[in-house]
């Protein structure tokens, strides 16, 4: 289907108002469950991913389940930077408004607990960090100037703390965490909630290969919870909710202690 031939999404009308969302990062894994969950709430999606086959396909049963347009594909990669504000106006526009955005993407390069790669580290950090403040200055601007808006951000477990598994991941986590918070703070006097999600082992990509993990939640169940945080107009959450008092201990673990750890 080409893009001129796109059914557009319904209109808002007073007795049907929709929600409008852009997720970032929506193909598979966490995105998409969470892109079903969302259309099952009403809202219209403008989805985002650079696998644009899996994405149509995504929007396809979406829309064939709603019996109408809950959401629509665009292509993009995170890392061109310079194609974001074009790209945000048009899907603003698009979607007749903008309610809620959701920065979902991220990647996991890993090195070895003994070695060090730069060209690893930098695609890390240019999906997980720069790619989300390509979006979230725009966005936050936006959300501001109207004094309306809800943004969510996913960060992880990863972030809050520097293990030696995965420095550039955890780092650019701990990045967004920080970034997140520092929106919060701006946002929250114009009326805009800012929400941090840090999830913990998650059925998705990231995790092929991956071994010794506990407490796996599938995507599904991931967004179910992630839904209800958005709908409460929450601040930070873990996923599931009892990472956060792990991550309370390993938060305050003593330095002398956590250097030896290999996780």
């Amino acid at each position: 289907m080409t893009q001129t031939s796109r059914p557009n999404f319904p209109p808002a009308t007073p007795l049907q108002p929709r929600k409008r969302a852009i997720l970032v990062g929506a193909s598979s894994g966490i995105g998409a469950a969470l892109a079903q969950q969302l259309a099952k709430e009403g809202y219209s999606l403008a989805l985002l991913a650079r696998r644009i086959e899996m994405l149509e396909e995504l929007c396809a049963q979406i829309n064939r389940e709603a019996g109408e347009t809950r959401a629509r594909p665009y292509p993009h990669d995170v890392t061109e930077y310079e194609t974001v504000p074009a790209l945000l106006q048009k899907i603003v526009q698009e979607l007749g408004g903008l309610d809620l955005f959701i920065y979902n993407s991220g990647v996991s390069h890993m090195v070895g607990l003994k070695n060090y790669d730069f060209e690893k580290d930098r695609l890390t950090t240019e999906v997980n960090y720069l790619g989300a403040l390509a979006w979230l200055n725009p966005v936050a601007a936006m959300f501001q100037s109207a004094g309306s808006g809800q943004i969510v951000g996913m960060s992880s477990v990863a972030g809050d703390r520097g293990r030696v598994g995965n420095p550039s991941y955890n780092a650019s986590k701990a990045a967004l965490t920080s970034y997140l918070e520092a929106l919060r703070n701006r946002l929250s006097r114009y009326g805009v909630n800012v929400l941090t999600i840090k999830p913990g082992y998650v059925e998705t990509d990231l995790l092929k290969g991956a071994k010794k993990l506990f407490w796996v939640v599938s995507a599904e169940a991931a967004a179910g919870d992630m839904v209800k945080a958005i709908r409460k107009r929450k601040q930070t959450i873990y996923v599931p909710a009892r990472w956060r008092w792990l991550m309370l201990v390993i938060i305050h673990i003593p330095s002398v202690i956590f250097r030896r750890l290999t996780f």
